[in-house]
């Protein structure tokens, strides 16, 4: 979700350099760099690290809660080509999945504001014990659509994302954004979702199961 359909990295920097300041700390630019992709309760004691005295679950809460204002504020910025590609896949009649480290209730209120009914399932960071790079969300995913993951395509911007949905067995596209990707992080690389259809995602299973197996 965050980086692939939507542009709120930024947001979360936001709210992770007021949470650090209000203690007293210093957060830069590189250190939100390093939360990219993670659970947030990993990033939850990172952030206790930099000095933030509270206890992960209330970082969470309020990092999310501060995302959501931005959200509600400043609107929801969707990466090129997201919305439409989803509306292609699910005109094609192909099950989908939002699977994010983002709590239910934000990835909720994201996929309300998609305009159509986007997905049949949504797994989030606070439905499961191991976070990426762990597959535990995606082998989740799979199973509330029942399917086996070899039989998905996961696209994903971050390098714990990607690792996650290749350990789960899916065949991968990755879409960098905040953090680069390297030849081999993925199936395939893709410099954006913009002009992409449903026949692409297709050809990317069909040609990553010709040399894979």
């Amino acid at each position: 979700m965050d980086g692939t359909l939507v542009d709120t990295e930024p947001y979360w920097m936001v709210a992770e350099t007021e949470l650090v300041t209000s203690f007293g700390g210093r957060w830069s630019h590189e250190d939100g760099m390093q939360m990219v992709g993670l659970g947030l309760w990993k990033s939850a004691s990172i952030l206790q690290a930099a000095g933030v005295d509270l206890d992960a679950d209330t970082i969470v809460e309020r990092l999310t809660s501060h995302v959501q204002h931005q959200l509600v504020e400043t609107g929801v910025p969707w990466r090129p080509g997201a919305r439409e590609l989803l509306a292609a896949v699910r005109a094609e009649g192909m099950p989908t999945a939002l699977v994010t480290m983002s709590v239910g209730r934000m990835a909720t209120q994201l996929a309300e504001t998609v305009g159509f009914d986007a997905f049949d399932v949504i797994v989030a960071g606070d439905m499961v014990t191991n976070a990426k790079p762990d597959p535990e969300a995606y082998l989740r995913a799979a199973e509330l659509l029942g399917v086996q993951t070899r039989d998905c395509v996961a696209i994903e911007d971050s390098v714990p994302g990607l690792a996650a949905a290749v350990a789960s067995g899916a065949v991968t596209i990755g879409v960098p954004h905040m953090v680069p990707l390297a030849e081999g992080d993925a199936d395939v690389l893709w410099p954006s979702l913009e002009g992409r259809t449903a026949a692409d995602i297709t050809a990317v299973y069909t040609s990553t199961r010709k040399i894979h197996g």
